[in-house]
């Protein structure tokens, strides 16, 4: 079937309902971002493959509420569909509530799946809708019906994540989430969201694209910790390992029925916002609901002294393979055809050779020329064209490593700049670099800081649509929680910063039809210092790359700057030097030169 006709029956079954309005999230039942691709049904349905947005569908209209990053994307993949863009003003924000409160009449029945969609969500809808005496339906899966050629879920075999590298065993983390549980008055506690549970157990898996997580759920009761999974997934080696460490299986279908059966009295944390309404729907009245973060989310979000380490290495094997890839596409561009895709391919391999590696941490963002304005561009077979030697080259690429994950933008000219690239690539570099070099009093939120990242472009009437930052994982998701820096003060940029946490640092600046510009560090939260105004903590770049001084205009940079480059530049050659090949070591020396000066020294 093609977009028009799913679109056709799917208004049929509607009719049957009698819904007015069908909504189809871009989630799964675990509430994550990357999913397997038997729950991508906003993906199936609409063609659109972004990671973000929200599918509205009535008798009339067909509509796709997502945002900035992603509406060149939209239009191009929604042509033909019968289903309209609608750009998000606010990314990440339910836009698409407002517009059914306001366009559907009083009386109207709106249907959503209940796997699909979180409590929050749900109490959110309910709560905008409710006005107009619209019903909101939970319990009716209409999308199954259509998709007869779903693909299965995944089967592949969990794996034991060693204490090598985790820094703590699975036994100490569950007894860090009860003592959690106890102060905060909880019995029990249900986890949904992969990342956290792969973190708490010490396992990783392969069921998802890019992140090494594995399908479940996991209870913890006063007295057992239960992990629901399929269970042909588990060797019995693991289960005997995990049997001994107080872990007990069970099947993962199993979990509805597990929550009906707790007893009354008992007292369940859950997250509201990663927890779907089928799960709360299965449980009894007589359980007290406790509502909070799960324990975890904050847990794995401060990484231990082991991570930390074991990340700083992960950062030079990951900049060896970025310094080869460049030293590569330089030396090899206008003699032989590269395209964006066999450019992503061609750092695939490289980080391959890398110890530990074991995969991409996203779909590489290869974006020449003006594929460089669309903010999460993925190359295609039909998209893909030839580098030439001229313009920019924007990649935005990351690694799993089981020494820890990476994320990484860098934006290089493949030609002479131009003065207009130059400048832009200046302002946006100068927020790259004030916000990695930033100091800050503890207690201070994301929001708090994102303002100076984009101050240099502010200054000149300009500014970028995403997020400027985001947690990164440890060997897990690349996008991790709690923590952000954005502009939006009530969000995940609302958490306090805290010592210990990995974030991203990306302004960027795109011109439509011409380039996208990003520079991307990742920045480890640290002590700074004490007085007697109080804690201080600053950022280190963990992120070793050299940026392209071609791109610099340096009459932009203020001193501090300029002084903040060449140390970082010194930084990169130092660590990455050793594990080179002379031609690439000097090569590596140019690039990561003082500033001023032609050669390295």
């Amino acid at each position: 079937m093609n977009p028009l006709q799913k679109l056709d029956k799917l208004r049929c079954l509607m009719a049957l309902s009698d819904f007015d309005a069908y909504i189809i999230p871009g989630t799964d039942p675990h509430m994550d971002e990357y999913m397997p691709e038997c729950w991508q049904t906003r993906s199936w349905f609409s063609g659109f493959t972004g990671s973000a947005g929200t599918l509205v569908i009535t008798t009339a209209f067909a509509g796709l509420w997502t945002d900035s990053r992603y509406f060149l994307q939209a239009e191009s993949e929604l042509k033909g569909s019968g289903i309209e863009l609608v750009k998000l003003r606010i990314p990440h924000t339910p836009e698409y509530v407002e517009w059914i409160a306001k366009n559907l009449p009083a009386g109207s029945r709106v249907g959503v799946d209940g796997k699909m969609i979180s409590v929050d969500a749900v109490r959110y809808l309910k709560s905008a809708i409710a006005q107009k005496q619209m019903e909101l339906v939970t319990d009716e899966d209409l999308i199954s019906p259509l998709w007869t050629d779903r693909p299965s879920m995944p089967m592949d075999l969990i794996s034991n994540f060693d204490t090598e590298y985790s820094g703590l065993p699975r036994t100490d983390k569950i007894n860090l989430v009860r003592n959690e549980l106890q102060r905060l008055g909880a019995s029990h506690h249900l986890i949904s969201s992969l990342d956290d549970i792969a973190w708490l157990l010490n396992l990783r898996g392969t069921d998802i694209e890019y992140n090494p997580l594995f399908i479940s759920y996991v209870l913890i009761t006063p007295t057992e910790t239960i992990l629901f999974v399929n269970e042909v997934k588990v060797t019995p080696e693991l289960r005997e390992t995990l049997s001994k460490d107080g872990v007990t299986i069970r099947a993962y279908d199993d979990i509805e029925m597990a929550l009906s059966g707790l007893m009354a009295g008992s007292r369940l944390l859950l997250a509201p916002g990663k927890i779907n309404q089928s799960l709360v729907n299965a449980i009894k009245p007589a359980v007290s609901i406790v509502e909070g973060s799960n324990p975890t989310t904050y847990l794995k979000a401060i990484k231990n002294d082991t991570e930390i380490n074991y990340l700083r290495k992960a950062m030079v094997d990951d900049g060896v393979a970025l310094v080869k890839f460049f030293y590569w596409l330089e030396n090899n561009l206008g003699k032989e055809r590269i395209t964006e895709i066999s450019a992503a391919d061609k750092l695939q391999q490289l980080r391959s050779e890398q110890n530990n590696f074991k995969g991409l941490s996203f779909a590489t963002i290869a974006g020449y020329a003006a594929h460089g304005a669309i903010v999460h561009y993925d190359p295609t077979p039909e998209t893909d064209v030839e580098l030439k030697p001229e313009g920019l080259f924007l990649l935005d690429s990351g690694g799993q490593f089981l020494s820890g994950t990476t994320d990484i933008t860098r934006t290089i000219a493949l030609g002479v700049p131009t003065e207009e690239q130059k400048r832009d690539f200046t302002l946006a570099l100068k927020g790259t670099i004030s916000l990695c070099d930033a100091v800050f009093p503890e207690g201070t939120r994301g929001y708090q800081l994102d303002a100076i990242a984009r101050i240099a472009l502010w200054k000149n009437g300009m500014n970028f649509g995403h997020g400027t930052g985001h947690g990164v994982g440890f060997y897990l998701n690349v996008h991790e929680g709690p923590q952000s820096i954005s502009p939006n003060g009530a969000g995940p940029a609302s958490t306090i910063l805290e010592r210990g946490m990995v974030t991203s640092v990306e302004p960027g600046l795109y011109r439509e039809g011409k380039h996208g510009i990003r520079t991307e560090n990742l920045v480890l939260c640290v002590p700074y210092l004490e007085n007697e105004f109080g804690s201080f903590l600053r950022f280190e770049t963990l992120t070793l790359c050299p940026i392209d001084r071609n791109l610099i205009d340096e009459s932009l940079l203020d001193k501090s700057e300029i002084e903040w480059l060449n140390s970082y530049h010194a930084v990169v050659n130092e660590r990455l030097a050793a594990f080179l090949s002379d031609a690439e070591r000097k090569w590596l020396c140019e690039k990561t030169a003082v500033i001023g000066l032609p050669v390295c020294r």
